[in-house]
């Protein structure tokens, strides 16, 4: 819908005379007449003004597709580290309306847990630095320590704090009702094991080896092992799984888990490092991530900034992007690393 049809459509649904919205604009009758004819533009000074009024974003007053609006949204909580309020209700509210109206429902559902996640994780960042703060001027703050835990998501010492047996509950539900999901037999399998509930983690394994044939049922099979206690039975399902998937760079990057999971970071590290040297474009980041990680545990500072660069690379040249919070995060990292050495 063009602009001067997409005002006159926005002023009769909010039941206002062409005079009204000139008095608010601080406008004559005759400029709102003529912008309702497309005889003239609204000055560009008015646009962001006229959003306000009428409670719509920028992209809406210019009438984008419903397609071009998703892929907005989504991109606004890959770019941004905060949403102003204006932004997270437009944006909700623009959700709701299409999965009323049933277009792309499930993606639209999808899309607003990615929402409320964002401003979760912006939430429980500005939580840590009020934690730390809390603990910084007053040591002996034993609340303090709860809520810097539950802001990092650090381990909870209640057992009934910290299991999952309403998530598992859920996906034992779901994937009675769905035996092909193997993402939904890999998180139910994930959550059991560690609750330490073996015998059912062992049940969903039969699932996920119905539902898959990749390198992920040998990996969930080395996982239960592990979790058993059974550790060299877990190591010989591990290396059958990386000589069976010798290409498959995930595989490695799994490996690579199991000896941070054993303290052994050195070889973790070497691990990764093989993972890099599989991948083809275009490349996930998750091995540069885990890299910097290993090398910061270890004292390898230069080694963490390196692998944080060597991300941001990836980003610029497979998917073709530098800025927002998601090269942001990254360069922030790579602040507060340099400022330790």
């Amino acid at each position: 819908m063009e602009l001067t049809n997409k005002l006159r459509s926005l002023r009769m649904l909010r039941g206002i005379t062409q005079e009204a919205l000139a008095a608010e604009m601080g406008v004559s009758p005759q400029a709102v007449s003529k912008w309702e004819r497309g005889a003239a533009m609204p000055d560009i000074s008015l646009l962001p003004e006229l959003s306000v009024y009428f409670g719509v974003s920028m992209d809406e007053l210019f009438g984008l597709t419903e397609e071009k609006e998703f892929d907005r949204i989504q991109n606004m909580l890959w770019d941004r580290r905060l949403l102003p309020p204006h932004d997270m209700e437009q944006a909700e509210r623009w959700l709701d309306e299409k999965i009323a109206a049933g277009y792309r429902a499930a993606d639209c559902h999808r899309l607003k847990a990615d929402l409320y996640n964002h401003q979760a994780r912006m939430l429980k960042s500005k939580a840590e630095l009020s934690a730390k703060a809390a603990l910084t001027l007053d040591p002996a703050c034993k609340w303090g320590f709860d809520e810097l835990d539950d802001a990092m998501d650090g381990y909870t010492a209640d057992w009934y704090a910290r299991n999952h047996f309403r998530l598992i509950a859920w996906l034992e539900e779901f994937t009675a009702q769905h035996p092909d999901s193997r993402n939904g037999f890999m998180t139910l399998m994930d959550n059991l094991l560690d609750d330490g509930r073996m015998k059912e983690a062992a049940r969903a394994l039969v699932g996920l080896e119905k539902a898959d044939s990749s390198y992920r049922v040998a990996l969930y099979r080395a996982k239960l092992l592990w979790c058993e206690g059974k550790r060299e039975q877990a190591w010989e399902e591990l290396r059958r799984m990386e000589r069976d998937y010798s290409q498959e760079w995930l595989a490695s990057l799994s490996v690579a888990e199991f000896h941070a999971m054993e303290g052994d970071f050195d070889r973790a590290i070497a691990q990764v490092k093989k993972a890099i040297e599989i991948q083809k474009p275009p490349r996930y980041v998750d091995c540069y991530e885990m890299l910097a990680q290993l090398c910061e545990i270890t004292g390898d500072i230069p080694g963490a900034i390196a692998a944080l660069e060597e991300e941001l690379r990836v980003d610029e040249e497979d998917w073709h992007f530098t800025e927002g919070e998601s090269a942001d995060v990254v360069r922030r990292e790579i602040a507060r690393l340099k400022a330790k050495q």
